[in-house]
């Protein structure tokens, strides 16, 4: 592997910066606003516009260099990719329902693996045919790909057949990420009879992660089985059983293919807040175009000023569910998020962990920096920071509402506008 090489594709390719499914193609319809996908409106142009997202970028800098990603004996191309990427190994998540487009592949013994960052994630299973890509560009929403892992030389083959799962009311009815906790057989099936939940940072505990492995750091006897519904599949007569959790752990993973065994619970809180984030950037972004096309005022429009304060409060974690036992990352996880997440004069940023009381330690999205986030019309993110300003605010209302005290609201404006060069200046109320 040239690492000299590797550095520079990265510089070219990071900058941006689970369900996978699929059996349909896009529909090649103009429709309505607010009604489905917006995807072949003229501003949108979903299966057509040129993309500018991580993979796309990759692609790019492979065919100007000549160079290719060397597959690896033990995984294919998962390594070679995650590399190029830049995506953190310790972001292993692993999920065992038999869901997504290799779902004959997934059971509870060979559970598919999650590997993401703030803009892309990839599914891996060893031994099936395909490594799953998705890479959200900063305007067209979230662009699907696979690689071929027989192939001599691995090619990113854009997929339109996943938005059959991925374009849906669960993501915002614009091409999207999916979470969500099922009800799992021992043989990992979905029992959709016994229900499934749809999970954001603001899912309690307990309705989340059913059908996915969940590992944790110092804290595995406080969150035991069903402090949450992972780790666990339910018979016929509801009676459940964590059974398939201790053969996952006793069965050597590394040894099948797998990077570790390690599906940590602080990574799937940090994937759950991250997922409808994205969704919503891309709701919003694609309102805000269509409404702009038929001349009207964007920001006054209903529907958008709807999804601005929906964002800025989603921003701010208004509603989250605290962890109900202080977590611990898997090494290597926090300082990555840490290490990529600006810092303001004082050294404090949105990529620092709490894992006590609530996710971050600052409670405000990092996804601020990403290229969707400053990526959307300047009227409109100027609405979405007037929003949050004003939840910010140290007046009447807004610590009860937030939970926040006012000395760490205070810190987040601070923050806010040491990093945001163009986040308003205005005092707080």
């Amino acid at each position: 592997m040239h690492r000299r090489w590797w550095s520079q594709l990265l510089i070219s390719v990071a900058a941006a910066s689970v369900a996978f499914a699929g059996d349909r193609a896009t529909s090649g319809q103009i429709l309505e606003r607010s009604e489905g996908v917006l995807d072949e409106h003229p501003r949108i142009q979903y299966a057509t516009r040129v993309t500018t997202d991580r993979i796309a970028r990759l692609r790019k800098a492979m065919a100007q260099s000549g160079r290719s990603l060397a597959r690896d004996a033990r995984t294919g191309y998962l390594l070679p990719v995650l590399e190029a990427l830049g995506v953190p190994r310790e972001s292993q998540l692993l999920v065992f329902s038999k869901t997504g487009v290799q779902r004959s592949y997934t059971s509870p013994q060979h559970p598919r693996a999650l590997f993401f960052d703030e803009s892309v994630a990839v599914g891996y299973i060893p031994g099936a045919p395909t490594i799953e890509i998705a890479a959200h560009d900063p305007r067209q929403g979230v662009i699907f790909y696979t690689v071929d892992q027989a192939a001599a030389a691995p090619l990113f083959s854009r997929q339109m057949t996943c938005l059959s799962c991925h374009v849906s009311a669960t993501t915002l009815n614009v091409p999207g990420m999916i979470v969500r906790s099922n009800t799992v057989g021992d043989d990992g099936n979905v029992m959709p009879q016994l229900g499934s939940s749809e999970v954001d940072h603001r899912t309690p505990h307990t309705d989340r992660w059913g059908g996915w492995f969940v590992t944790s750091e110092g804290s595995a006897a406080p969150y035991a089985q069903r402090a949450h519904t992972g780790n666990i599949t339910f018979s016929g007569r509801g009676h459940t059983s964590n059974q398939v959790f201790v053969d996952w752990l006793n069965s050597s993973p590394e040894t099948h293919g797998y990077l570790s065994a390690s599906s940590d619970i602080v990574a799937l809180l940090v994937f759950d807040h991250q997922m409808h984030a994205i969704n919503l950037l891309t709701r919003l972004n694609w309102e805000a175009r269509v409404t702009s096309s038929r001349g009207q005022s964007v920001v006054s429009d209903p529907t958008v000023a709807g999804l601005v304060n929906e964002l800025a409060d989603y921003l701010l974690f208004v509603g989250e569910a605290p962890p109900s036992v202080p977590l611990t990352p898997q090494p290597g996880f926090a300082e990555r998020l840490a290490s990529k997440t600006p810092k303001d004069r004082l050294g404090r940023s949105f990529g620092e962990l709490d894992l006590i009381t609530r996710l971050l330690r600052y409670p405000c999205s990092y996804m601020v920096y990403s290229e969707a986030f400053d990526g959307l019309p300047p009227d409109v993110k100027r609405a979405v920071y007037e929003q949050m300003q004003d939840q910010l605010a140290d007046n009447e209302g807004r610590g009860e509402r937030t939970r926040v005290s006012a000395e760490d609201r205070r810190a987040v404006l601070e923050i806010l506008r040491d990093t945001k060069p163009d986040f308003p200046k205005r005092d707080s109320a």
